[in-house]
């Protein structure tokens, strides 16, 4: 077979930048600055499969260009006989190294990441939003700790009946972006509320974001374009909370990106909390500018909260989750209990493949 020479010039390329970049970590002015070295280490990890498959391809071309100079031009019929059986073990080699070409070309260096800030907020619906918004918490909790991935709560604010206005969380752990980056948007519940006392199917609503958390040194964030102001909590946290100045609201004034924080007692652990969620919102604004295909912008995530604007329905009566992304009726339907448990498996198998399938198909 032949390489499509679209496919093999994008390789080329990514090759050149890895050598690239190679030689600029070698010089001890960039190794020296961790905000610019960082960025250029990473980058260059992602380049690094590339650059071993365009010294594999060459290398395939080259045997094959000899194997078939000596089926033409050779008179030794022994030697033309190896050649032959070498070009068809060739053919196997060059369809699994185009599928290996392909799946590199389609990666996204930030599939790596194994840091996510995690926000779920109620939506329509009243208290039963809430309500939902708090069973998603307990959905993914138990996701995450069959993962063995690390949960760390960042701010959450509670509703009357014990459900969640709004929660804030971070998650750790190998494939944490990977496998939650498809969890954002809007999702939808249908079910019978427990204070329905007439048997009525209510629909509500909460919203998902999942945002990829950036490092520091990833991100200049100038003291000057922060206001940071300290007020008394407004939640339940006892005497000690609601007496003290600790929670946090720091604005980023270029943006007018607002986060609050007053979970812990301490001002200075909310000030801690309070921007880490900042800077993972600035990124992921940042990176949804530059990788425009990926996710628009944040509000492109998470939609309005609106019953509308779903990426999924969790159908109680009919113990049914429909994702409706996925297109094909027979896989865009999954257990209700079993996703309801934290079973996710299948579900983020067939988004990640959908995904997948999109990203060659737009090569």
């Amino acid at each position: 077979m032949e390489f499509h020479p679209d496919l093999l010039d994008k390789l080329r390329k990514r090759a050149e930048r890895h050598a690239e970049l190679t030689e600029q970590l070698a010089d001890p002015e960039v190794a020296s600055d961790p905000r610019k070295s960082l960025g250029l280490l990473r980058e260059r990890g992602s380049l690094e499969q590339s650059s071993r498959m365009f010294l594999e391809v060459t290398t395939l071309i080259e045997r094959r260009t000899e194997a078939e100079e000596i089926v033409a031009e050779s008179d030794d019929e022994e030697f033309v006989a190896l050649a032959q059986e070498d070009l068809e073990g060739l053919e196997d080699a060059e369809v699994a190294l185009d599928r290996r070409i392909k799946l590199a070309l389609i990666a996204d260096p930030e599939d790596e990441r194994d840091k996510v800030i995690f926000e779920i907020r109620a939506g329509a619906g009243g208290d039963e939003a809430t309500l939902f918004a708090a069973d998603l918490f307990r959905m993914y909790g138990k996701y995450f700790d069959a993962q063995r991935w690390k949960v760390e709560l960042m701010e959450a604010s509670r509703s009357e009946v014990g459900g969640f206005k709004e929660i804030v969380f971070a998650v750790s752990g190998v494939g944490a972006w990977r496998k939650l980056r498809f969890e954002s948007g809007g999702h939808r519940v249908q079910r019978v509320p427990v204070t329905e006392t007439q048997g009525r199917i209510h629909t509500s609503a909460a919203t998902c974001a999942v945002l990829p958390e950036a490092e520091e040194v990833e991100l200049d964030i100038r003291d000057e374009d922060l206001r940071i102001d300290t007020m008394r909590s407004s939640g339940p946290g006892g005497q000690a909370v609601n007496k003290l100045n600790s929670a946090v609201r720091i604005t980023h004034t270029p943006t007018s990106t607002v986060v609050i924080c007053q979970d812990e007692k301490s001002q200075l652990k909310n000030k801690t909390k309070a921007m880490r969620i900042l800077r993972a919102r600035l990124f992921e604004a940042e990176q949804s500018r530059i990788h425009a295909e990926r996710a628009a912008t944040r509000k492109d995530q998470v939609g309005t909260g609106d019953r509308s604007a779903r990426v999924r329905t969790y159908n109680f009566p009919q113990n049914r989750v429909t994702d409706h992304r996925l297109e094909d009726s027979d896989k865009k339907n999954f257990s209700l209990e079993q996703v309801i448990e934290g079973r996710l498996e299948a579900l983020v198998e067939a988004l990640e493949a959908r995904d997948r399938e999109e990203r060659l198909r737009n090569l």
